[in-house]
């Protein structure tokens, strides 16, 4: 599998699940601003969309959407997600659809240059009701309890976007992030993008 990412955007996301998972996969870093890739490819051939993730599978089909890539992966390698069907399973698809939905679209304006101060406030007052909102809901070490899944990546990707653009969260997402942080695959995936913390 090859993933198309640039570093710290949201296609962390699905570059941790690969690491945690073991998973055989390549990299090809894009500039979302000139639309290339390292290999010096057109990122427009690549996906219309002009964004990532874009995840190449084997047979050389390729997907987008961080939340269809994330059931994939979990499919693919048998990790990092409960059986397809299950009611577990079922959890875990309504957290992957309320990360993309009400966490992450509501932080794209705050990277838009353009956008004024006061409607990033606005954006800023609705994330922390968001991640309020998840925070009353961690009861575990992670987003579904004990065991790690693709939405703990998808959630920690979030939470770094949090810490660069001033919106808060509660201490028990900060010992989350940390906890999520100190994961091996985490740390490949975040070294592999030349990030830290």
């Amino acid at each position: 599998m090859k993933l198309y990412y640039s570093p710290g955007a949201c296609s962390l996301a699905t570059h941790i699940a690969l690491a945690e998972t073991g998973a055989d996969y390549s990299l090809d870093k894009v500039n979302l601003q000139a639309k290339t890739t390292d290999e010096g490819g057109d990122f427009n051939a690549v996906t219309p969309k002009g964004k990532v993730p874009v995840l190449e599978m084997d047979g050389g089909e390729r997907l987008t959407e961080n939340a269809v890539i994330l059931g994939y992966v979990a499919d693919k390698t048998g990790k990092l997600a409960p059986k397809a069907g299950s009611p577990e399973r079922l959890r875990l698809q309504e957290w992957l659809n309320y990360i993309a939905t009400e966490l992450h679209k509501g932080f794209t304006p705050l990277f838009n240059k353009t956008m004024p101060d006061e409607a990033k406030q606005v954006f800023r007052a609705n994330l922390v009701k968001q991640l309020g909102y998840v925070e009353g809901k961690l009861g575990g070490d992670y987003l579904t309890g004990s065991a790690f899944t693709v939405a703990d990546g998808y959630l920690f990707t979030m939470l770094r976007w949090a810490k660069a653009t001033g919106v808060e969260f509660g201490p028990k997402l900060a010992a989350y992030f940390d906890r999520v942080a100190a994961r091996a695959g985490v740390k490949r995936a975040m070294q592999e993008e030349g990030l830290n913390g």
